[in-house]
C-alpha cells in the first residue's frame, strides 16, 4: 500500500472514532443524542361500543400494547414482554413501564415539569414510581395527570407543554421523554373534523427521547 493510502485510511479511521464518540459528558465515550419517533402505533380504534354515552358509544382497540426499547430504538416483540428488552409500553393513553406488575424489568418514571431541553441532570432527590396495574402506573393516566389534557368538547388528546417522563430503564439506565403528539402524521386534527377522523388517526404517538448509556443520570 502507498504512503498516500496509509494516510487516507488512518485519517478516515480517526474521523469515523470522533464522529461516533464524546468526552464531555462526565467521561463518557457515549454519544448522548436525541431520536424522534413517529407514528408508533398504540392499541388503535378497532371499533365503537353499542348504544350512547355513559354506557355506550366509546371507541375500543384489540387491547394490546406495543412495548418499545429505548436503548436500542425499536419495537419489541409481544413475544419478548415477558423480559427486560423493552422499557415502555403503549396502549391508548395509557403507558406502561417496565416494572411492577407490567413487566420483570428495573424500571420506574416520574413526571417532571419543566422543559425537555432544560433538565440535563435528573435531580438527586428524584423518586422513581412503579406500577400497579391496572390501577395505578408510575406514568399516571386520565387527562391532567401526566402529559396530556383531554379536550371533551372537541374530543382530541393534547399533550401539555413543559411535561417530561424521566424513565429509568429495564436494566437501569436513564431516559427522558417527551411526548409531541399523539395522532398520525404528528398533526392533531382540527376541532372541526369529522369525528370519524378523530377516531381512525389517533393513538400515533409521536414523541422524543435522549437516552444515557452510560448508566449516569446527565444527559
Amino acid at each position: 500500500m502507498s504512503k498516500m493510502k496509509k494516510m487516507i485510511l488512518v485519517l478516515g479511521i480517526a474521523i469515523g472514532f470522533v464522529a461516533c464518540t464524546k468526552d464531555d459528558n462526565g467521561g463518557s465515550t457515549n454519544v448522548v443524542s436525541t431520536i424522534t419517533v413517529k407514528d408508533l402505533p398504540a392499541d388503535t380504534i378497532i371499533g365503537i361500543t353499542p348504544g350512547v354515552p355513559p354506557t355506550g358509544g366509546f371507541p375500543y382497540g384489540a387491547g394490546r400494547y406495543t412495548f418499545f426499547s429505548l436503548e436500542s430504538n425499536k419495537i419489541v416483540p409481544a413475544s419478548d414482554s415477558a423480559s427486560n428488552k423493552w422499557d415502555l409500553a403503549f396502549k391508548g393513553t395509557t403507558i406502561a413501564t417496565n416494572s411492577g406488575n407490567s413487566g420483570p424489568g428495573g424500571a420506574g418514571a416520574f413526571v417532571f415539569v419543566g422543559l425537555f431541553d432544560d433538565l440535563k441532570t435528573i435531580p438527586a432527590d428524584s423518586t422513581f414510581r412503579i406500577d400497579n396495574a391496572p390501577t395505578a402506573f408510575a406514568i399516571p393516566t386520565g387527562s391532567n395527570r401526566a402529559w396530556y389534557a383531554y379536550d371533551g368538547i372537541n374530543q382530541l388528546v393534547n399533550p401539555i407543554p413543559g411535561r417530561v417522563l424521566v424513565i429509568r430503564t429495564a436494566t437501569g439506565k436513564y431516559a427522558k421523554v417527551e411526548i409531541l403528539n399523539y395522532y398520525k402524521g404528528g398533526t392533531t386534527p382540527a376541532t372541526t373534523a369529522p369525528d370519524a377522523v378523530k377516531l381512525s388517526t389517533q393513538r400515533y404517538y409521536t414523541f422524543r427521547y435522549t437516552f444515557q448509556p452510560n448508566g449516569t443520570k446527565t444527559f
